[in-house]
Formats: C-alpha cells, sequence, structure tokens
C-alpha cells in the first residue's frame, strides 16, 4: 500500500521513525556517496541546476558565516535561502528563504511526491532533506542559494552543486570516525567542495592544511583566496565572530560581481543577522542576572574558543552546564574545561546522548568538581540556584541541550 501524508505531523513522524538521521542516531545514519542524492534529483528535474548557489563546509562557523552573508544579500533585495542542520525546534529551521521556514505544506507535498523513490534506494534523512532544499529553493526561484554541507564535503550529499564560490570556514578535530584523524585528512575531505574552475575561499589559514588546499585547488584550476581580517560589527555576540564576519565579507566581495550589493546596506545587513535570518544558538544570552548563554560549541576547537571567548565578560564565579553525544571526541572536549568552574553535567533524551557513568568518568579523570543530571532543564535550575547574581551560567554542547533550554527562553 502507498505511502500518503494528509498532515505535517503524519509526515514528519515517518521521516524521523522509518529513517535513520545523525541528529537522531549518530554514526548509523550516515551514508557517504552521491550516487542516492542523483538519483533523487534526477526524479526531481534536478532542481540544484536551477538556481545559483555558495557551498560551504568547514568544522566551526558554517552557520554563523551563511546567517550573515544571508543577511547581508537579504538587506540588499536578494531572494535568499539558506539550507543547514542541525536543527534546534523545528525541522523547518534547516530550510528558509529570506529567514523564514518553508511551510508545512511545501513539506507533506515534496515527501507525497518522492516517498515511492525514497522508499526504492532507501535514501538517508540528510539525502531527502537536501533534496527537499533544492526542490524548494527551485520552486522559489530563490536569487541565492547559501548551502552547508552536513559531514565533510568530499561524499556529502550536497556536493552535487556547481556553486559560484566554494567557502571552507576553518579545520578542526570532529567526525574523525568519517573523515580521517589528522588535520590534513579532514582538510582533504572537506576540499572536496573545490569544483572546477570555481574560486574557493577559506576563512582561516591553518599551517597544516595551506598545502592541501592549494594542491586541491590547483587541480581543480582554482582560484583560492584567503579571508581578509576586517573590522567589521555584526550583532551576534562574542569577539570569534569576527573571524566568522570577515569570511562572510570576503565572500561577498569575491562575488560582488555575480551579486552585487551595496556597502551601506551590507553593514544595515552585518547588524541585523538574528532577526532577519532566525539564527539562534551561537554565543546566545537568555538571561542578565546571572549572565546566562548558551552556545552550539560541542567539538574541541568550538570549546576552546569558546572558553577563550569568556575570558572578555566580568564575572565572580563560572557555572557550565553540559552535555554530549557519545560520538564526539569528548576527551579532548574536557581537556578545555576549567577546572574552577562548577559543573552540572547532564543527559538528554536521545540514545546518542552520554551517560551519567560516562560524565562522571570524564570528570573525575580531569579533576572537576560536578553534579549530575537527567535532563539539561534541571541542570540549568540547579545552576541557576546556585549562581549569584553576578555569576556566568555557561550552558554548551549537543544541540538537544540548546533545544531543551531555548524552548523555555
Amino acid at each position: 500500500m502507498s505511502t500518503h501524508f494528509n498532515t505535517y505531523s503524519q509526515a514528519i513522524d515517518w521521516l524521523f521513525s522509518q529513517l535513520p538521521n545523525y541528529q537522531k542516531d549518530g554514526g548509523s545514519a550516515y551514508k557517504p556517496g552521491l550516487g542516492n542524492i542523483i538519483s533523487l534529483l534526477d526524479s526531481l528535474d534536478n532542481p540544484h541546476h536551477k538556481f545559483k548557489s555558495i557551498h560551504l563546509a568547514g568544522t566551526n562557523g558554517k552557520g554563523s558565516v551563511s546567517h550573515i552573508m544571508a543577511s547581508a544579500y537579504q538587506a540588499g533585495g536578494y531572494k535568499v535561502g539558506i539550507f543547514t542542520s542541525p536543527h534546534i525546534f523545528d525541522f523547518r529551521e534547516r530550510v528558509k528563504i529570506n529567514g523564514q521556514f518553508i511551510s508545512e505544506e511545501e513539506v507533506i507535498q515534496f515527501l507525497n511526491k518522492t516517498h515511492a523513490i525514497i522508499d526504492e534506494i532507501k535514501a538517508s534523512f540528510f539525502e531527502i532533506t537536501a533534496a527537499l532544499a533544492f526542490h524548494v529553493f527551485a520552486n522559489e526561484s530563490v536569487d541565492i542559494a547559501i548551502i552547508e554541507t552536513g559531514l565533510g564535503g568530499r561524499l556529502d550529499s550536497t556536493n552535487v552543486l556547481k556553486p559560484e564560490l566554494s567557502v571552507i570556514t576553518n579545520i578542526g578535530l570532529d567526525h574523525q570516525a568519517f573523515l580521517g584523524d589528522t588535520i590534513e585528512l579532514i582538510a582533504a575531505e572537506k576540499a572536496g567542495i573545490i569544483k572546477s574552475k570555481t574560486p574557493v575561499l577559506v576563512g582561516k589559514k591553518q599551517e597544516k592544511t595551506e598545502e592541501v588546499f592549494k594542491e586541491i585547488a590547483q587541480k581543480n584550476k582554482s582560484s583560492l583566496h584567503y579571508a581578509e581580517q576586517a573590522d567589521i560589527s555584526t550583532d551576534l555576540l562574542g569577539q570569534f565572530q569576527n573571524e566568522n564576519a570577515s569570511t562572510a565579507l570576503t565572500a561577498i566581495k569575491l562575488l560582488q560581481e555575480t551579486f552585487p550589493i551595496d556597502i551601506s546596506v551590507l553593514h544595515l545587513g552585518f547588524n541585523q543577522v538574528a532577526e532577519t535570518t532566525n539564527f539562534k544558538g551561537r554565543f546566545q544570552k537568555i538571561s542578565d542576572q546571572p549572565l546566562t548563554i548558551v552556545d552550539a560549541a560541542h567539538n574541541p576547537d568550538g570549546v576552546r574558543n569558546l572558553m577563550k571567548e569568556i575570558e572578555h565578560l566580568s564575572f565572580e564565579k563560572l557555572h557550565i552546564v553540559y552535555g554530549s553525544s557519545n560520538d564526539k571526541e569528548v576527551s579532548d572536549v574536557f581537556l578545555q574545561m576549567p577546572k574552577s568552574a562548577a559543573y552540572y553535567l547532564t543527559t538528554f533524551d536521545s540514545k546518542r546522548s552520554l551517560t551519567i557513568i560516562e560524565l562522571n568518568a570524564l570528570a573525575t579523570s580531569n579533576s572537576l568538581s560536578a553534579d549530575y543530571y537527567s535532563g539539561s532543564e534541571l541542570a540549568l535550575k540547579a545552576a541557576q540556584k546556585k549562581a549569584a547574581n553576578e555569576d556566568l551560567i555557561l550552558v554548551f554542547g549537543s544541540f538537544y541541550i540548546m533545544a531543551d533550554i531555548l524552548a523555555d527562553d
């Protein structure tokens, strides 16, 4: 009997329960290779050939760079699509046009149209979601689609695009089981998005990756550029956003002939990113007393940058609410944790969550003082109860934790 969805909840329940997805199932959902996405897109008359795109890969900063660029182009009058992952609250966060989620009806119609071939080829959650984004962007005739890779680059489902520009934000250790266990190997995987005779922009010059990018760019006869550090403001909090804003600004300059934008409008866009693009969870302040910040940092480089960032803040004691998936490089993350902080370590509702036993072992081996909770809301309430008004509460780790905390904000 053929599947037909009458409601959004039916469609989403099927998508999440019948199909593996990385956010829910971790590595078992990862399906490298382009065969499935090519078949799926072919059944849709290849929508990815019907719009201009900017393609982004990188360990950290993709979300910020994507949304800063989108806000600038929106301010310049362009119709901008963004495809990003994972989502925090709503599946439709992954596919936005001018900051607005696509409609529930678009999701229903797409899944009704494609469920037969999805079943036939056993497409992954990410392959389906990427095809949905491309289908909607083509139907809505976006001027620019800003597309983030899901994992890696070379074998990522988004790597069927022929973009105007490829952007690689930076390279750090993350997803080593899939991408390789050295910076150089990970760089080579992410450099797989470099296309023939298509310019590539690298956000951060790193000694271990320079030769990798140079060699792959030369093989593809692609001009290689590095972001120019600029003193440009953005409404996104955190000094680390200067690197992301500089990358976004350099990308916009490189694309000035294709997507011209006035400099005064550009500055307007850079300073209304959160509002115009619906961007959440990046050094986001949710309370003043005590100061409480939620951030998406989850890998060693991200956490290291986060700890550097809070050095610029004035506070008495640091309280950290943290939980992680069990497929992350948590041992290296814990090495970045300050021993002077009070820790509220939490599980979350997913089979990927680190257990209390695992969290305790990590805290103990790193000489951290921690309490343990079965839920991030309980952990945050405990931190709020113990923290004085002049203290800092920092919440980071899994996107599941952000979803629980920000849902109540």
